[in-house]
């Protein structure tokens, strides 16, 4: 077998990344259907090796992860912006504040959050009014906002300043859409893009400073000790065992990623329901039978079976984290190819959910592929949208609950139907965004 994987022939340079700066999604579809197991093309001057293969990708997150690190262009893009937090650390760092953060995530005490999940979104619908047309991007971004404040900080945050984080997400985001040439412009370069990221950025941090400050002076008491993720590490500060620095790091990342990707997938899934009414009416069905018009409980979340497939198949067709990266720490093997140290490794969420030699009709919005003997027959990471591994997303059952409580509290109100004649568009950054306003009109039910 070739020593050199096969791939797209890039330019000088640049290599591949104009390719892929036009549209992520179709280059990484095609470079999938066109070259198989192990692609391999250049990012600018990165060396990189898509991987597709759900074997190689299971050798990559959980049987070899000790082999792998995150790479190192990652850190120098967003850095500045997450820090050490827990998407970005590595080693003893990564391990002391995943073992600190992990009280905060255990089902056991997200179950005793789910009134205040579903009361937000009663908030949100109390704002709603039947045959009005809504950005629904914008309304579950801004409900998963108050709701990741609430579990991970302890603490409420104001329309205010809810706005101020949306209006300042545009900008952050934007400066990690591929760019072919981005690699040349250094961070101090006084351009356009620089000034708004840093605005943007500092902006954030204020947001950030502000809900610590808040939280820190509810601190003091014998009650019981919260265990949320503030005040666990707010608790370590004071104990020496954490840095200003790393309260920042983490709540940031916190804020930005707690947030987003349950968003996105509420969006894309109220998007498929609208596409297939059979869809949604058997998820009224079973919503209006396990609830009977009431509020939805914890309890209830363990029965939305079919509302649970509907998340899955929408993750499975839009996963928010559509690609992932690695950095090898020593030569491998990957697909019978030597990977070399230091190269990037890409896994890509969206062309393995999608491909038709793991998936059947794979660009078909199917349900029931996860309650049939199918689920029983693919292989493990044909699906990963949190990633797997020890690094696995923290935020997994938070996310899958607060998903689930939110489509039984909708639900119950409102069908949403999607405005536009024409699908939309997607833009990569650091999650998968549409590139257009989703805009859902409200029909009552």
């Amino acid at each position: 077998m070739s020593t050199e994987p096969p791939g797209p022939k890039g330019v000088p340079v640049i290599g591949n990344s104009g390719q892929y700066a036009r549209d992520p999604f179709e280059f990484i579809t095609a470079c999938a259907e066109a070259y198989g197991d192990v692609v391999h093309f250049e990012l600018g001057p990165i060396d990189t090796y898509m991987i597709t293969n759900p074997a190689d990708i299971e050798r990559v997150l959980v049987t070899d992860d000790a082999k792998y690190t995150k790479p190192k262009f990652q850190d120098d893009a967003i850095g500045d912006l997450l820090g050490e937090g827990l998407l970005l650390s590595e080693g003893d760092t990564w391990r002391k504040q995943r073992e600190l953060a992990q009280p905060a995530f255990l089902m056991s005490r997200l179950s005793g959050l789910s009134d205040q999940m579903v009361d937000y979104t009663v908030e949100m619908l109390d704002d709603w009014t039947g045959g009005e047309v809504v950005n629904v991007h914008l309304e579950m971004a801004r409900l998963t906002v108050k709701i990741i404040v609430e579990a991970m900080f302890g603490s409420t945050i104001d329309d205010e300043r809810v706005r101020t984080v949306q209006e300042n997400l545009e900008p952050l985001g934007s400066r990690f859409e591929p760019n072919p040439f981005r690699f040349a412009i250094p961070d101090w370069a006084p351009t356009k893009e620089n000034r708004e990221y840093k605005r943007a950025l500092s902006t954030i941090e204020e947001v950030v400073w502000d809900l610590i400050d808040e939280r820190e002076g509810t601190q003091d008491g014998d009650g019981e000790e919260p265990m949320d993720l503030l005040s666990i590490l707010l608790r370590a500060r004071a104990e020496g065992r954490q840095t200003d620095e790393n309260l920042r790091d983490e709540m940031v990342t916190m804020l930005l990623a707690g947030h987003d990707t349950t968003a996105l997938t509420l969006t894309y899934t109220w998007y498929l329901l609208s596409q297939h009414p059979e869809v949604e009416a058997r998820v009224h069905e079973e919503l209006d039978s396990l609830l009977g018009g009431d509020r939805p409980t914890f309890a209830d979340v363990r029965q939305m079976e079919y509302t649970e497939a509907v998340l899955n198949e929408a993750m499975r067709l839009y996963p928010p984290v559509y690609t992932i990266f690695r950095e090898p720490q020593v030569d491998v093997r990957l697909g019978g190819y030597r990977i070399p140290e230091g190269s990037a490794v890409m896994l890509s969420q969206w062309a393995v959910h999608r491909s038709p030699r793991y998936w059947d009709d794979p660009l078909e919005f199917d349900p029931d592929r996860w309650l049939d003997e199918r689920a029983d027959d693919r292989p493990r990471f044909a699906y990963f949208p949190f990633g797997g591994g020890p690094r696995f997303c923290i935020g997994k059952q938070l996310s899958l609950l607060e998903a689930r409580l939110i489509l039984g509290t909708v639900c119950q109100e409102y069908r949403l139907e999607y405005e536009r004649d024409e699908p939309f568009d997607l833009r990569g950054s650091l999650t998968m965004h549409p590139r257009q306003p989703m805009e859902m009109r409200l029909v009552e039910r």
